[in-house]
Parts: structure tokens; sequence; C-alpha cells
């Protein structure tokens, strides 16, 4: 029998439903990838949007930071990206005798990495410790990054001109994938009428501030799983390790992932359990990346294969 929800859980849930209404008059007709976007966030993990320029990547990265009242820093991958210009460097003080460390614009709660395939892989493994650890180390010395901490990066297809794919372990530190698409074109009317432009988010009144989004990440953690229900999520991990068209499945890392991102969204809709369609709605989006094909295709490949899995295996009852 489902539980009723209580005053602390429905506040919650109020919450979180005005961030994404609060989201979506700047972002119209992208619900889905908005309630993804705060799901990731409130599960610690990071995002990776692919799609074609000019669909509202960056300005979704940039509507969320501000809509929690958070710092935010946007770096543009390009050929010469180094990874000091992400980090930071130790420049030498003449007047002190001594190394100083430039903290780079990794150091704030949300970082958008833009168009992060068209830097060279040195670079962009610069980014993983600071996505994995949550902290970077320069010179035997580590400095830890603020909290909350979320990266969200940007890529074209990789059939685009000037484009270096991600290497699988970069890949797999990504929570989430999504795809925002264009938009209908009733949503399409509203914003050629609209304009809505980056001086008009900075003015945007946050709904939420840091330290509730904490508090929210530290709930989420208390969100209760059944056994069967996790043995339900192992056997869709399985699955994609038997499956006969790919060459590599989940890793156990893509599990954990799973199981956070399910807790995050019975979450968001006020319960402190999970059911098995947290598992199944965000399945998709937490493996469809990870997965190697036997043959060189898209992740929309790999889409339909999870999906395949899904219909297939029994949803416990």
């Amino acid at each position: 029998m489902r539980q009723l929800m209580s005053k602390e859980e429905i506040s919650v849930n109020g919450t979180l439903r005005a961030l994404e209404d609060r989201m979506d008059s700047v972002i119209r007709g992208k619900r889905n990838a908005i309630r993804m976007a705060i799901t990731t966030l409130l599960a610690k993990g990071h995002l990776l949007i692919e799609d074609v320029p000019g669909v509202g990547k960056t300005t979704l990265a940039f509507t969320l930071a501000k809509a929690i009242n958070c710092t935010f820093q946007r770096i543009q991958f390009t050929s010469d990206l180094l990874p000091s210009d992400i980090i930071g460097v130790s420049i030498y003080n003449a007047e002190k005798k001594d190394f100083e460390f430039k903290q780079g614009p990794i150091f704030t709660n949300i970082v958008l990495a833009d168009e992060i395939n068209r830097t060279n892989p040195k670079t962009q493994s610069a980014l993983l410790e600071a996505m994995n650890e949550r902290r970077v180390s320069v010179d035997r010395r580590t400095y830890i990054l603020p909290e909350p901490f979320m990266v969200i990066a940007t890529q074209n297809p990789l059939e685009y001109h000037g484009t270096f794919p991600l290497p699988e372990s970069q890949l797999d530190r990504f929570m989430l994938h999504l795809r925002l698409g264009y938009p209908s074109p009733e949503y399409e009317r509203r914003a050629i009428l609209e304009q809505m432009d980056f001086e008009t988010i900075e003015r945007m009144s946050p709904v939420v501030d840091s330290r509730e989004i904490l508090r929210m990440q530290k709930e989420v953690d208390t969100v209760r799983v059944e056994r069967s229900l996790l043995d339900y999520l192992i056997a869709i991990i399985n699955e994609t390790r038997k499956d006969e068209r790919v060459r590599l499945g989940a890793s156990t890392r893509a599990s954990q992932f799973l199981l956070k991102i399910a807790k995050a969204n019975a979450y968001y809709e006020g319960r402190n359990y999970i059911t098995p369609e947290d598992i199944k709605d965000t399945a998709v989006y937490v493996l469809g990346h990870r997965l190697i094909l036997k043959a060189k295709t898209s992740i929309m490949d790999s889409e339909r294969i999870l999906e395949d899995i899904l219909k297939k295996l029994p949803v416990p009852v």
C-alpha cells in the first residue's frame, strides 16, 4: 500500500516542482531534460548533454546554476586548451619567495564544460579527478572543490568536424546522458518571440540555495530500496553484459549510479522508497552512453537495446 507523504516530503516536492517551473520558464518545452538535470544534481552526479549546436545546452546549465543560487563557470573547450587552464597553476611570488596556487575555473559549484569533445584527450582527462574525487591535486597539494559540485558537459555529435571522442573512462564518470532535441513548433515560436538572453537569466530569482541542495542530497542517500528491487537493478546490468549485440556491458559504477539516480527520482516524487518505475524510467539515461556495441553505432542504438532489455525482464511486484 502506498504511504502518504509527510509534511516535510510535501514541502520538498513543492520546492523541486517550483525549481522545475522556474527553469521551464527559460528552457521551453524540455520538462524531462530539466527534471533529469535536477535529479542528477540531487544524486551528486555529473551530466553529459549531446546534441547539435543551438538547442539550449548552455542555457540549461546556466539556468540551473542561477535557480539554485550557486556559483557558475563556463569553460570553452578548444583544441589548444591545457589542463592548467581548467585546474589552475602555481605561480612564483617573488615577495613571499614561494609559489602561490591560482585556482582555475573548476573551483565553482556548477561547471559548464562546453563542447568537451573539441579538446584533446589529455585535457579531457584533467576533469577526471575533479569529477570523481571532488578535489584536485597540484604540486603534491590537494585542493577541495566547493559543494555542491556538478559538471555539466556538452558535446556535439561525433560526426561533426573537429571533435575527439571522449575516452570510455571519462564517459563512465558522467552519471547521466541526455539529448535535448529541437523544440516543438509551439515552443520554438515562443523562444523566437521571447528572445531570452543571459542577462535576463542572470537577474532571475533563485528558488533554493546551496545549503538546501546539500541537505536534499543527504536525504536522497536515506531513500530505501527493497531487496527485490536491488535484484531487478542487478538483472538489468547483467543483461547488458550478456546481450550478443554488446561488446562491453555496464560497469559496477554504472550499477551504483543507477541506484543513486533511482533514489533521487523517488525523492523528487516525495517518496522515501524506490519503486520499479524509478529504475525503469532512468535506466536508459544512466546506461545508454556506457554500452560499447560490437557494431560502431550511435548512443541511440544502445538506448534501443536497453529498451529491449527493460521490456524483456519481469518487473518485481
